[in-house]
């Protein structure tokens, strides 16, 4: 028997749309990981973006456990000399916590071509509102 490869033009993508609200990051960023890496389907193909869209509603209501919420840090840096800056998780869930959910997808993806590919397919929204009625999204389930 011969081993399955998916092609780009074989590849039918779905919209799904997970609700952050009282989840956990973590466990909501490996979800949405593996959804837009194609895990869950049966074609799934390393080397080949099989993944489907999502799109993660009520980032503003995302959880952290522990005593994450004032140590974890994002960090960045400009590539400059002095150029490294730091917020704490706390700051940046008040602020701007679209992007504390997508670092954290981001992290999961492959680090290459391929994962950037995957990364345009995640859209985050702050409130229940998205622009995506269109797409007819599926809602997504989190296990656990």
């Amino acid at each position: 028997m011969r081993t399955f490869m998916a092609k780009a033009q074989d590849i039918k993508r779905k919209w799904y749309i997970i609700d952050a609200a009282d989840k956990t990051l973590g466990r909501l960023a490996s979800e949405a990981a593996a959804i837009l890496r194609g895990k869950h389907k049966p074609t799934f193909t390393p080397h080949v973006d099989t993944g489907d869209h999502v799109i993660i509603i009520n980032a503003e209501k995302v959880q952290l456990t522990g005593k994450k919420l004032h140590q974890k840090q994002l960090i960045r840096h400009s590539r400059f000399p002095g150029g490294l800056k730091t917020i704490d998780y706390a700051t940046l869930l008040q602020t701007r916590p679209e992007l504390a959910v997508e670092a954290a997808i981001k992290g999961m993806l492959p680090h290459n071509r391929l994962g950037a590919a995957m990364y345009r397919k995640l859209k985050v929204y702050r409130g229940p509102q998205h622009p995506h009625e269109a797409q007819k999204p599926e809602v997504w389930e989190l296990r656990g």
